[in-house]
């Protein structure tokens, strides 16, 4: 999937770089664009073909739900979860106008959540707490956001997603696509900081559509716990 990813990604951006936040092998990516197409990457690539139709066809206002939604009337029968990683995978996001600004603190209070993770920072098995973040990276294009979800019972990364913009849909993203790997039951504590983008009620409904527990910490809680115990 790593490999995937950075293949949708080096238009936009340098390999080098790609490889290096993914931690993924350069040598090991171009041995594998060099490997034939398989039945389920020729399936993807007609899907994808399918969805762009759509993306446009839509004003490229559509989100991955929206863009299933239509492909399923039209007769396309395809997974939301597969659609989401396409899109992903592809830079295909939707064009939204912003409907308000939050102009006080206690309009931006609506959005946190309480801190039931509470630094507990060790859990016994997979899936039971997920830790999102975001992260910059300066390149010669500018700047490349990486929002991630760590699973803390492991340490390692199960979502991620790059773009140049720092907005809801990069931390979605990264979701769906942590959604889309582990299928995680209701339950699951997800732990961010109060961040404007885990805070949009588009990303906290999402949370709550999946029965995930949301769970916020300040900034440099979050920083100074997490990112410590990875080390």
């Amino acid at each position: 999937m790593k490999y995937a990813f950075i293949q949708s990604q080096e238009r936009h951006h340098k390999i080098t770089i790609l490889c290096r936040v993914l931690q993924a092998s350069r040598s090991g990516y171009y041995v594998w664009k060099r490997q034939p197409v398989s039945a389920g990457r020729q399936r993807d690539q007609r899907l994808l073909k399918k969805i762009r139709e759509t993306h446009e066809a839509g004003r490229q206002a559509y989100g991955y739900r929206k863009t299933w939604e239509a492909l399923n009337r039209e007769g396309v029968a395809c997974g939301k979860h597969r659609v989401a990683r396409l899109r992903r995978d592809n830079d295909i996001v939707s064009r939204r106008r912003r409907r308000f600004i939050a102009t006080t603190r206690s309009r931006l209070d609506l959005g946190r959540a309480p801190n039931v993770l509470n630094r507990r920072f060790r859990t016994t098995q997979p899936n039971q707490a997920w830790v999102g973040d975001v992260t910059f990276i300066a390149t010669r294009e500018g700047w490349l956001f990486l929002a991630i979800v760590i699973d803390l019972y492991s340490r390692s990364v199960v979502g991620w997603s790059m773009s140049t913009r720092n907005n809801t849909e990069l931390v979605r993203e990264a979701l769906e696509m942590a959604v889309d790997q582990r299928q995680p039951v209701a339950g699951l504590i997800h732990h961010t900081d109060q961040g404007q983008n885990y805070m949009a009620k588009s990303y906290r409904d999402r949370v709550e559509e999946l029965g995930m527990v949301s769970s916020m910490s300040r900034r440099d809680m979050l920083e100074s716990g997490v990112r410590g115990s990875l080390n």
